[in-house]
């Protein structure tokens, strides 16, 4: 099965068509539903996830939030079947499912929550008030989006606060742990919180999909199973160094300077009991999926070398950066076939009013840098299959790009400066489109150079 829908339109020549089947290599590995029955498993009144079994003393309930909400829970529906009683997930709009057996399945919006998440919550939450008893375990879901699909506020402020504060934060190029970090101290499930309404489970068992470099379980979904070790003044920091503090609705900062002042609970942190009853599982992870388009590549013809899976930092300098890289490779290595292999997430700093995204950006940073340099390919998408504010997951670029666009009247550095990737790519028939994958993992690179 084709991850990349329009697959037929991208193949220019047959490195093309090794970079994209590299990058569905990579996103089939972070299957939701696969790495959740691969991780679960049933044993004589026990529940085991791999080597780790926990007694099954009462009933089995499923929560959860995310972009991959709805196959993880197919997959803990495969291996537990009637087992589980009920539950709520959430995951984005347009996905037509209102169960998933006895789990019921609600929309929230994404990036930005909105009425939906708000709604969907309040019924998950709902959901653990009324059937969770003693002696009951619950499954909780975790994966990329779920900050914005799981939201309560935190009293007195709205969701407007929130919506404005985290919207103002990403237009600045705030990274995943900066964003997060500011989430958890506005949220009443966020930063473990979610464990106050999980007090009366016996054993919390959280399954996770990351979608943060590093993989660090408290940024995850701005980690509402486990401890946080940021603060309200960590906060505040964020949202000045990024220069949104004055611009910020008034209600929020004086939330957090109330926080940083110890007049509202901190967030939970290492060593509080509520930890006590939870484990938290990485299932699926970029290393994971990296490790994959290496096998990919290796079977294809080429020296597969993993770079990294904590790619940081600004789109258009990473390429650059990255750009440097192969051409260097192409020097060094003229009679080998290599694939460079990343994944990570950068930012973009929004200063056009253009469409595109931050792996479209990334492509056309680095096909730019390599212009007129032969045998140097590259493809990025969101794992997700979203980039940016387009309709496509990211792009496949070479060092052919700057003299396709000239042909056709396309000024790369205009589009460059203007954040305006898509509108370049979708008319050299370059940006990859692949419709909601149902997994985020973050973003996925590959860099092939070839001899020439």
């Amino acid at each position: 099965m084709n991850v990349i829908v329009n697959k037929h339109e991208l193949i220019k020549d047959h490195v093309h068509r090794d970079l994209l089947e590299i990058l569905e290599a990579g996103v089939k590995a972070a299957n939701p539903q696969d790495s959740v029955v691969e991780a679960l498993r049933l044993v004589d009144r026990g529940l085991c996830v791999y080597d780790a079994c926990y007694p099954i003393r009462g009933s089995i309930h499923v929560v959860g939030f995310g972009k991959a909400s709805v196959n993880m829970a197919l997959g803990v529906l495969k291996v537990l079947g009637d087992l589980i009683v009920g539950g709520v997930v959430i995951t984005t709009e347009g996905v037509n499912v209102d169960y998933v057996g006895r789990v019921k399945v609600f929309a929230g919006e994404h990036p930005i929550p909105g009425e939906g998440t708000l709604k969907a919550s309040g019924e998950l939450l709902k959901y653990l008030s009324s059937e969770v008893k003693n002696n009951d375990l619950v499954i909780v879901l975790i994966s990329g989006g779920g900050s914005a699909l799981f939201e309560v506020p935190y009293p007195p402020l709205d969701l407007k606060d929130i919506a404005e504060t985290t919207s103002l934060l990403m237009k600045s190029g705030a990274d995943i742990v900066e964003l997060n970090t500011v989430r958890k101290h506005l949220s009443r499930v966020k930063g473990g919180r979610l464990l106050e309404y999980l007090s009366k489970a016996d054993k919390v068992i959280s399954l996770i999909v990351s979608d943060v470099v590093g993989d660090e379980i408290q940024y995850i979904a701005s980690g509402p199973t486990t401890y946080d070790t940021t603060t309200y003044r960590d906060s505040i920091d964020v949202l000045k160094r990024r220069g949104v503090w004055d611009l910020i609705p008034e209600k929020v900062r004086s939330f957090l300077i109330a926080g940083a002042r110890g007049e509202i609970p901190e967030t939970v942190k290492p060593g509080d009991p509520l930890l006590d009853k939870v484990r938290n599982f990485v299932i699926a992870s970029n290393r994971k999926s990296l490790d994959a388009m290496a096998l990919k590549a290796r079977d294809l013809g080429y020296s597969p070398t993993i770079l990294t899976p904590f790619m940081e930092g600004e789109a258009r300098e990473v390429g650059r950066f990255l750009a440097s890289v192969a051409k260097y490779i192409a020097i060094k290595e003229r009679n080998v076939k290599t694939a460079l292999l990343l994944g990570g997430e950068t930012t973009v700093t929004v200063k056009g009013s253009g469409v595109g995204g931050r792996n479209q950006e990334l492509c056309v940073s680095f096909a730019n840098s390599v212009h007129g340099v032969k045998g140097i390919y590259i493809a990025t998408i969101g794992s997700d299959g979203k980039d940016g504010n387009s309709p496509a997951a990211g792009g496949i670029c070479d060092w052919r790009l700057s003299e396709e666009a000239l042909r056709k009247g396309l000024n790369v550095n205009e589009h460059l400066q203007n954040n305006d990737t898509y509108t370049l790519l979708s008319k050299l028939k370059r940006a990859i489109i692949t419709g909601p994958t149902g997994t985020n993992v973050n973003d996925l690179v590959v860099i092939v150079v070839v001899p020439t």
